[in-house]
């Protein structure tokens, strides 16, 4: 079976949220549909969007689990955003997520890091 996700993001400041969302995803959207939505590709055939709907912004909670976490979280900090939370599970599963200027909460999931020997 195949399967398409697009997982949606409602914003209050659709301009504000377009350069906070480049930044997180380190690319500009790959397609806008319209003037008040665009959508980035994170996976094939995986998409997340971010659209312009004031009365439902501040509660998106999405999490990305990928294989190149450290590189994807130096990335992000490269380009000038925080994390608002990191944690590690007992398992050794690593999480940091980022919250945009509604509350919006994206976070990004990481295998434990190899143990000794």
């Amino acid at each position: 079976m195949s399967v398409d996700l697009f997982a949606g993001i409602s914003v209050h400041d659709y301009p504000a949220a377009l350069e906070w969302y480049e930044k997180l995803f380190g690319c500009p959207p790959a397609f806008s549909p319209n003037d008040v939505e665009s959508v980035w590709e994170v996976a094939e055939h995986r998409y997340v969007y971010v659209e312009h709907r004031p009365e439902h912004a501040g509660h998106a909670l999405i999490t990305l689990f990928v294989a190149d976490f450290e590189t994807r979280i130096a990335g992000i900090a490269a380009r000038g955003l925080r994390p608002a939370t990191e944690e590690t599970y007992a398992n050794g599963v690593r999480k940091t997520t980022y919250a945009d200027a509604d509350g919006n909460e994206i976070g990004f999931g990481g295998a434990p890091l190899p143990g000794p020997g």
